[in-house]
């Protein structure tokens, strides 16, 4: 089951470039004077590699909130971070600061993050119940701001909201990919730097206090570098549901191995996992590309209606 699931990622990462409505062969990318070159590397690469990193950062922000809160349906967006970005990128639209969507929204991510830790602060043991209904208050109180900033807004500055809120892979050029991948290297040296400690957090509170751990400042570690991280992918592509859900649990069952290692199989196939996504939005659609958001909860909601039954 490893190899072949590991031999289909590889033959999805290879083809996505050259798959899209312009057909391209091996002989035309090469050729600088082309079009399709230009299409290829300055398209169709960027594109593959941001998906692929934002995936393994979302599929990898979903294992760790699972883990932290014990819960199963914890995901990268538990905490509003994704509505914080959402609602500041609302804003900029409307107040015609279109150009710097990915700073308004990350803006937002991070002062959601900030409001999260201030009111974690004042908590004296270790809350992640009190922490994610914190977040669950502000994702509540985001959607309201977001519906009188679209009831505010014309029918252009509509349109822009709701085709971020549905996420999208389109850039020219490497500068956003490249963002995101420093990202992801930094929040995969702190995961696998943690492993240890995302162990503990499986067993009892008393037994990981036994062993030494610090239950609180672990949890805090882990949710601020991982909100932050998601908080960059968001600003860029907009929220993109289920990654974050589904593929930690496809993966625990494909990989029955200890969790400390499953940390770079879920990166890598939550990367897999938005490529194939992607390759799908970037040709059933007709006119234009569908927004991957839409994609990844078509596919996403009935395999983890299907993960739900087949653990029961």
């Amino acid at each position: 089951m490893k190899t072949i699931s590991l031999f289909i990622a590889l033959f999805i990462l290879i083809i996505a470039p050259f798959i899209g409505q312009i057909d391209l062969n091996l002989h035309d990318i090469f050729n600088v004077s082309s079009s399709s070159s230009m299409v290829f590397w300055e398209i169709r690469i960027p594109r593959v590699l941001l998906a692929f990193f934002v995936g393994g950062i979302l599929a990898l922000g979903g294992f760790v909130f699972q883990i932290v809160f014990r819960n199963p349906m914890g995901t990268p967006f538990t905490l509003g971070v994704a509505s914080g970005a959402t609602l500041f990128t609302a804003i900029a639209i409307v107040l015609g600061f279109s150009l710097f969507i990915p700073l308004f929204a990350f803006i937002g991510a991070v002062l959601t993050i900030l409001i999260l830790f201030s009111v974690a602060s004042r908590f004296k043991t270790t809350q992640t119940s009190s922490l994610l209904l914190v977040g669950i208050a502000l994702s509540f109180f985001y959607s309201a701001s977001l519906m009188v900033v679209f009831f505010i807004s014309n029918l252009q500055e509509s349109y822009e909201i709701v085709r971020f809120t549905m996420g999208s892979l389109d850039i020219v050029g490497l500068q956003n990919a490249l963002v995101v991948l420093v990202t992801a290297i930094f929040l995969l040296l702190l995961i696998v730097k943690y492993k240890y400690q995302l162990t503990l957090l499986l067993t009892s509170h008393e037994f990981a206090r036994l062993k030494g751990l610090d239950i609180k400042k672990t949890n805090y570690i882990l949710l601020l570098v991982t909100s932050l991280a998601v908080g960059v992918a968001v600003s860029i592509t907009g929220p993109i549901g289920f990654i974050g859900l589904v593929v930690p649990h496809i993966i625990r069952l494909i990989y029955k191995q200890s969790y400390e290692k499953l940390i770079l199989p879920i990166f890598f196939y939550g990367g897999v996992f938005l490529v194939f996504c992607d390759i799908l939005a970037r040709n059933l659609g007709t006119v234009s590309d569908i927004p991957i958001g839409v994609v990844t909860s078509f596919i996403g909601a009935p395999f983890f209606i299907y993960l739900i039954v087949k653990r029961k």
